[in-house]
């Protein structure tokens, strides 16, 4: 399956602003592929960005990438993150949202590991589901 983390992002996003609160993202400015003015990152090298309407221009917030731009400190850049950099989104007024974890992005197939097995049977999980008839 893909990533659920791009839909969550994009739902609070939509939540947030519906209750007219102000939209932030705290972002891993030392992952690959983030392109942002670093330099307001703090010293563990997360970033936290207003993404509201008043504060970005072109807002997009797309399966692979968020991109936008605004200004910092004056000066205007085209902010690309890679979904998987966002570390939360949250409300800046009431601290509401979601945090994020590396489990969230998804797995190879099989682990990233070849399939040894030779027969056609499908793999059990460790743990079956377990359904019962409720009346």
């Amino acid at each position: 399956m893909t990533s659920s983390r791009p839909y969550l992002i994009r739902a609070l996003y939509d939540w947030i602003i519906d209750n007219g609160l102000t939209p932030y993202l705290l972002v891993d400015a030392s992952r690959e592929g983030v392109v942002a003015p670093t330099d307001f990152a703090d010293d563990s090298g997360r970033l936290v960005l207003n993404i509201s309407p008043r504060a970005v221009r072109g807002l997009d917030l797309g399966q692979e990438d968020i991109c936008f731009n605004a200004r910092f400190g004056g000066t205007p850049w085209d902010v690309n993150l890679p979904t998987a950099a966002v570390i939360a989104i949250y409300a800046r007024e009431n601290g509401q949202g979601m945090m994020f974890t590396d489990d969230d992005q998804p797995e190879p197939p099989n682990g990233g590991q070849e399939d040894s097995s030779d027969d056609d049977t499908p793999a059990r999980s460790a743990k079956r589901p377990n359904l019962r008839v409720v009346k």
